[in-house]
């Protein structure tokens, strides 16, 4: 494994590269809000890196690096547009003033240490599956994709499509002058509150299930990936901190937790 943890250390340095570059973009626009939009394509640069120094050939690599990119451009493209049409979260700038304010920091330093240098090593983590996955194609490129790589490939685009169907009925609710204040209740926001978070995790742990058709040792390696995907974001930094806020911006949301599924697609209570 030692090759790996080669390939995985110069793929992280070049992560870190590329957020420390990021970081001095943000520093001049005073918005570091586009980090949510790299999360995602950062994964694609991963894989691409791992690709780029392996040469995988391998059926496992390519449907990884196929997957990875798909779900990957896609989110980012959504989240850069998202961003450059509502400006700056005020996520992040509730949680820049308090550290800044807590800290005595330069907006510059609390903007590295709480969101860029932070963000790296989880993006790093999440994307292991695809990594080692593809790294692992390379070291058998023969192999063929077998019942456990095809259920996760056909778990990954169920995740990327509901993923999309969601985050495009948000859209669409939102745009609506009327909805203002309501709380979305049609379509796949009728079955679970967080229908893009639920795509992200099934995503994930599609592509690790492609990972794990390759061997033990490439499954055990990544699983941290999905598990800390799910935890993210079913109990910190996801679904927690937003319905913390819809409480107290949407009257009705609480009427909407009691009927509906927090994570999971299941039928709504009766009301």
């Amino acid at each position: 494994m030692s090759d790996a943890l080669l390939l995985l250390t110069v793929n992280f340095g070049g992560l870190l590269a590329v957020i420390l570059l990021l970081w001095g973009i943000a520093t001049l626009i005073h918005d570091v809000s586009f980090i949510d939009a790299f999360w995602a394509f950062g994964m694609v640069l991963l894989a691409w890196g791992t690709w780029w120094q392996v040469g995988a050939e391998g059926a496992h690599g390519k449907l990884l690096l196929g997957l990875t990119s798909l779900w990957g451009l896609r989110l980012a493209i959504h989240l850069t547009i998202r961003w450059a049409s509502h400006g700056e979260d005020p996520r992040y700038k509730k949680i820049l003033a308090l550290s800044t304010e807590k800290r005595k920091w330069s907006w510059a330093k609390t903007a590295l240490v709480m969101v860029f240098l932070t963000q790296a090593p989880l993006l790093f983590i999440t994307c292991l599956p695809a990594q080692i996955g593809i790294w692992a194609s390379a070291r058998d490129p023969a192999a063929s994709v077998g019942i456990i790589g095809w259920i996760g490939a056909a778990a990954a685009l169920a995740g990327i499509a509901f993923e999309s169907i969601g985050d495009a009925q948000l859209d669409a609710f939102r745009k609506n002058a009327a909805n203002k204040g309501k709380v979305l209740d049609t379509g796949l926001w009728r079955y679970t509150r967080h229908p893009n978070y639920f795509g992200d995790a099934l995503t994930w742990w599609g592509i690790w299930l492609i990972a794990a058709d390759l061997g033990w040792a490439p499954a055990l390696a990544s699983v941290i990936g999905p598990v800390f995907l799910t935890f993210t974001l079913t109990k910190w930094s996801g679904k927690a901190l937003l319905e913390k806020g819809l409480h107290k911006t949407r009257p009705d949301y609480a009427a909407y937790v009691a009927r509906t599924s927090g994570f999971v697609p299941w039928p709504p209570k009766a009301r």
